[in-house]
């Protein structure tokens, strides 16, 4: 059985109170939202706000001076929108998260998906009224939990000081204590009747190279996909899939059966199940509270997939912050299904697959550009 070494997830919050701050931009063309967000920031004891502008030429101007680790920047703004301002704020500072942010409108997620195509890390839906103490607090915590996992996983190490050096060198001597490994489950080379994938940061990315891939070979069985995403973009998503996939995709819809060669992505806000039977399955959508903090869950769809397809299902976990998917992907396992995870070097954030693997409940563990092709194979009968 194989085995990989389990890493850690970089500290957060007050476990990094102790590391050098996070070094933060706020772009943005409102002096309230810019106030408020900057407000969040400041208070947070690992966070420091290094610059605030009105718009995007000014961030251009002066992100090489003030070198933030993470930028936040709205993509509708006079002068210079994000959107033309994000391809430059990279090229100027090479390295640089860029956190883009826009309305929950059709408008806003198609912005939000293109601008993840030229380079940002990834996305937030304002709620109508930041300063509405309904709709501020969940984007503040998401906009905080963003910040934080993006922007230390990019930051490259520090080096060690001098006055640390000896402590160092005399740890060198001691006996490191091993990680224990991961194990990896064995493959089941049985038929693949159903693919169920989930992703959240940095899902949109990996979600296109994916499809791009296996769009040929998925004619013969359904795809569910559970990305996590507010309304309204998860319909724009599913654009997107159908496009890199060459395969008619849309949100899942409640009481619809589900066929070959389509993709069902679950809406925003609303969970989505595999309901009926084996001989004629259908899409269930559920107000059921959050799993995992989360609606719609990971955890959620693969559960249901699993309890009708059983040995048939192939589960992969993509890029996503958190954890939901690995008590999913750990039943698809126990069923006699398989799971493919991607693997931390490739993943914006390797919570999801990472909880996977932690798990054992992956057979594999593979970089995004080496999952289409394997996937493939896999529904071609060979491994």
């Amino acid at each position: 059985m194989q085995t990989l070494p389990l890493q850690s997830d970089p500290p957060s919050g007050a476990a990094a109170a102790g590391a050098e701050k996070l070094r933060i931009m706020i772009v943005d063309d409102s002096m309230l939202i810019r106030s408020i967000v900057g407000g969040w920031l400041r208070a947070a004891p690992d966070l420091e706000v290094v610059a605030t502008h009105a718009n995007g030429r000014r961030a251009v101007d002066d992100v090489a001076k003030s070198r933030p680790d993470v930028v936040v920047l709205d993509l509708e703004m006079p002068e210079m929108d994000g959107l033309t301002a994000l391809p430059l704020i990279l090229e100027r500072a090479p390295g640089t998260v860029v956190l883009v942010a826009s309305s929950l409108t059709r408008r806003g997620a198609e912005i939000s998906l293109r601008a993840l195509t030229r380079g940002a890390a990834d996305y937030l839906a304002k709620p109508e009224a930041v300063q509405g103490q309904s709709g501020a607090e969940p984007f503040r915590d998401e906009l905080l939990a963003k910040i934080r996992a993006l922007g230390r996983r990019a930051r490259p190490a520090p080096a060690v000081r001098s006055s640390a050096r000896k402590a160092v060198a005399v740890a060198a001597t001691v006996p490191a204590r091993a990680k224990p490994p991961v194990k990896l489950r064995a493959y089941n080379p049985g038929p693949v009747t159903a693919l169920v994938i989930g992703s959240s940061t940095g899902g949109p990315q990996a979600l296109n190279k994916l499809f791009t891939a296996i769009g040929p070979a998925i004619g013969h069985l359904p795809v569910l996909v559970t990305q996590h995403m507010p309304p309204t973009f998860t319909a724009i998503l599913a654009e997107h899939v159908a496009r890199a996939a060459g395969r008619p995709a849309a949100e899942g819809q409640h009481g619809e059966l589900i066929r070959p060669g389509r993709v069902y992505v679950a809406p925003g806000g609303r969970h989505m199940v595999v309901g009926g039977s084996a001989g004629a399955p259908c899409i269930q959508l559920t107000d059921d509270p959050p799993v995992n903090f989360c609606r719609p869950a990971v955890d959620v769809l693969f559960d249901s997939a699993s309890a009708l397809f059983r040995s048939g299902v192939l589960g992969v976990v993509l890029t996503g912050m958190g954890a939901d998917g690995a008590r999913g992907a750990t039943t698809i396992a126990g069923a006699g299904g398989n799971v493919l995870a991607q693997d931390e070097a490739t993943s914006v954030v390797w919570g999801m697959p990472g909880a996977v693997v932690a798990a054992g409940a992956a057979f594999e563990v593979l970089p995004i550009d080496e999952i289409g092709p394997k996937v493939t194979r896999m529904l071609g009968g060979r491994k």
